[in-house]
């Protein structure tokens, strides 16, 4: 006697729905939101929106390298991202060409070699806009572990080095004279950058991690008066950033990446209305002047 399959279809935003795929999705984007936010300040503080691009763009090529060597995608994205700001440091070095022109260089190089390499992989079948804009409603239990605990080391290593990275950020030379090494502390932040792509490519896709970087942090500078607060306030409004894009992703059937980043891009345009008190979050620039020498006096 052949055996009767029952199907139970549950009705969209029901228990089972949010008791599984969702709460993983929840999870995975505030981890993600977590570790971007803090460093999403020092993005906006220092002017490296497009360093951003360059290494998130750099995530395909670590994609295809993965398929084609048969590893781990998330350790072929961050190899990937550390050789791209490497070489962006010894270029910048030669001085042969100007810091924006080198990273437009890096940045559309590697993601047109990521989609040449992936075009000749034809024994590859892939979801190349889950790569391009993030497929986060398909994270499973480990990546989940994959981006709190990697997230995890990335706070605690940008939390040894916020002193002196903040230092550097306000006046290299400064920095230099205390004793500090801003070579070395820039070297570390760009691998925490690589490290930040990688564990949050799947959440937003390699084309919208940056946007996970710099909005939130551009929305806490409204509401904050000091750079750890600012830090706090951007982790915590990508988190709703979060929130707000997966459940309007459910109620609209829209893109659960896009929606985060419309989510976040909600907020910042809410923090620029007069009914939201501003304080004046102007702690780097304010440091900068307070760092460089009055006029009419010895430096």
């Amino acid at each position: 006697m052949p055996k009767t399959v029952t199907t139970i279809i549950t009705p969209a935003g029901t228990g089972p729905v949010l008791n599984d795929f969702f709460t993983r999705a929840i999870l995975a984007g505030i981890g993600v939101a977590l570790v971007a936010g803090p460093l999403g300040c020092f993005i906006v503080w220092r002017r490296l929106a497009y360093f951003g691009d360059t290494l998130s763009h750099a995530a395909l090529l670590g994609v295809a390298l993965a398929f084609l060597f048969e590893v781990n995608i998330t350790l072929a994205v961050f190899g990937v991202s550390a050789c791209v700001s490497i070489a962006l440091l010894l270029l910048q070095r030669q001085g042969t060409l100007s810091s924006d022109a080198l990273l437009g260089l890096l940045s559309h190089s590697a993601l047109a070699l990521g989609l040449v390499a992936l075009a000749f992989m034809t024994w590859i079948r892939m979801d190349l806009m889950g790569f391009l804009f993030g497929d986060i409603l398909a994270v499973s239990r480990i990546d989940i572990a994959i981006i709190w605990l990697g997230g995890a080391v990335v706070i605690a290593v940008l939390a040894v080095i916020w002193r002196p990275l903040f230092a550097a950020t306000v006046n290299r030379e400064l920095a230099e004279a205390e004793g500090m090494n801003p070579e070395r502390v820039n070297i570390i932040f760009m691998l925490l950058m690589a490290a930040v792509i990688a564990i949050s490519m799947k959440i937003v896709g390699v084309l919208l991690i940056t946007a996970m970087l710099i909005i939130p942090a551009a929305t806490a500078r409204r509401f904050s008066s000091g750079p750890e607060q600012m830090a706090v306030m951007a982790a915590i409004i990508g988190a709703a950033a979060v929130i707000g894009g997966l459940f309007g992703s459910l109620e609209w059937d829209t893109p659960a990446g896009p929606s985060i980043v419309v989510a976040a891009l909600c907020l910042f345009i809410l923090s620029l209305f007069p009914v939201f008190s501003r304080r004046s979050m102007h702690t780097v620039d304010t440091a900068r002047r307070a760092s460089e020498p009055q006029k009419g006096t010895r430096p």
